[in-house]
This record gives structure tokens, sequence and C-alpha cells, in this order.
């Protein structure tokens, strides 16, 4: 078959072309996740601005969190990010983990984070959480986690590092991730307002697998206090770092007032 095409056929186009800011034209932000997780992609596409751009990348992990599989991650943060947006329009690049971050520690992972997203803005589910119970002025909390108790104790301490009186942590002693998906809304919220105390200022439930924002409105209404669950504190620091000043109701007061 001869193949007629010449460069005779190639036309140029005589018309320059037109170009926009893009569908995400007022921020691009990038979510490293668990190989795992089956929670927070939902929860941020549901609460996605128009116009503010959502992009993932997944670090492997067994079906397994405990302190040493969470420690491990450290190695891929770099890697993971950067196949995100590799053309440097990312505006903030978050590791979404709350366990993962805490265990590796926040500096570490924003510093593995920028070096494979030079020049964009780096945080932690950690440090979205930290961010969140200062800006309700919260002091005196109760945590709930599902976690293994190795990592209860590693949250209570940074935590308390960070300025905070941890009254008492509650954990659920779930390992499989895979298992803390399945927690149902309607056990989070009993078990939310369970571990409250008269003396909390705030009540934090921490985990990004865990479906709180599903019930978060109703436990904060009922308890009559901020409360802050690990996914509604990571999507307001990330869209906030990005410049998104958007208020969210329905999801407690951090999203609908800060």
């Amino acid at each position: 078959m001869t193949n007629n095409t010449t460069k005779d056929h190639i036309i140029a186009p005589t018309i320059e072309t037109e170009f926009d800011a893009g569908r995400h034209y007022r921020a691009k932000i990038g979510y490293v996740l668990l190989a795992t997780e089956q929670t927070v992609q939902d929860d941020v596409m549901k609460l996605r601005p128009d116009g503010v751009g959502i992009h993932f990348a997944r670090a492997a992990i067994p079906d397994s969190i405990t302190n040493e599989s969470l420690a491990a991650q450290v190695d891929l943060l770099a890697d993971c990010a950067s196949t995100l947006l590799p053309d440097g329009s990312l505006d903030v690049i978050c590791y979404a983990c709350t366990s993962g971050s805490l265990v590796i520690g926040e500096d570490r992972v924003h510093e593995e984070l920028n070096k494979g997203a030079v020049n964009t803005k780096a945080t932690s589910l950690i440090r979205g959480v930290i961010r969140a119970l200062e800006q309700v002025k919260a002091q005196k909390i109760v945590v709930a986690t599902p976690y293994l108790d190795e990592i209860n104790a590693r949250e209570v301490e940074y935590l308390e590092d960070a300025g905070f009186e941890v009254l008492s942590i509650s954990g659920l002693n779930l390992e499989k991730d895979s298992d803390m998906v399945r927690v149902s809304p309607e056990f989070i919220a009993r078990f939310a307002k369970s571990i409250d105390r008269p003396d909390a200022d705030a009540v934090f439930i921490s985990c990004g697998a865990l479906r709180t924002l599903d019930v978060i409105g109703q436990i904060e209404t009922e308890l009559g206090k901020p409360v802050i669950g690990s996914n509604q504190a990571m999507i307001w620091d990330t869209l906030r770092l990005a410049g998104i000043e958007d208020r969210i109701d329905g999801y407690g007061q951090l999203l609908s007032q800060h």
C-alpha cells in the first residue's frame, strides 16, 4: 500500500491558538494518599469548589496501619509528589494521612513532598488538624481514633508537643485500613459523643479513613462545641493555603466560619 501523505498535505493553521486559564483556574491541589485509602478521595471531591483542580497520587502500604508501616512511607513521598502536575502548576501538596504524618513528623513530610514538587506549598494532615484546632481556639481536647494503642501514644505526644492538653484519647484498636473505612458514620457519631467531657474545648476525630465528614455537622450541633475531623481539617487547610476562602456549610464551623 502506498502512503500518499506528504509534507504537501500538512497545512499549518492560519489562526493563532487561543488559551484561557483552563478548567482549574482558581487553584490546583495535590494529595498523596495511602494505597489502601478509600475515604479521602470521595470527601475531597464532595467539597471541591468550582475552579479548583484536585489531583491524587498513592503511596504503597500494606493493609496494616502500624508505626512501622507508616514510618516506611517517608521513602515514597518525593516520588509520589513528582507525579502530580510535573509542569510546576501545582499550588499546594498534602500528605493525606493523619497517623502517617505524625509518625514521620510534619517537617520531614513537607521536606520530602517538596523534593518532588518544588516551589509548591507543602502541608500534611496533622498540620491541618493543628491549624484547625488553633483556629477554633481549642486548648483542651478529647480525641477519638480507630488506631492501635501504639499510634495513639504517638498522637498524644505529638499533639501535646504542639501545645494542646489531651484530656483523653480513645481508640478502636483497628489495624487494617480496610476495617477503618467500614466503621459506620452512625457509630462514629456515638463514639465521639461518648468521649466528650464538659472541660473539653473541642473534640478531634482522628483518621482520614473514617467517614466522619458524613456526621460532623450533626455531632457539633449536638455537643455545642467545635468538632474537628481529619478530612474536614485537611480540606480547609489546603483550600486556605491555596488562597480559596469559600465557606462551606453543613460540615462544622471550621468550614462555614473560618
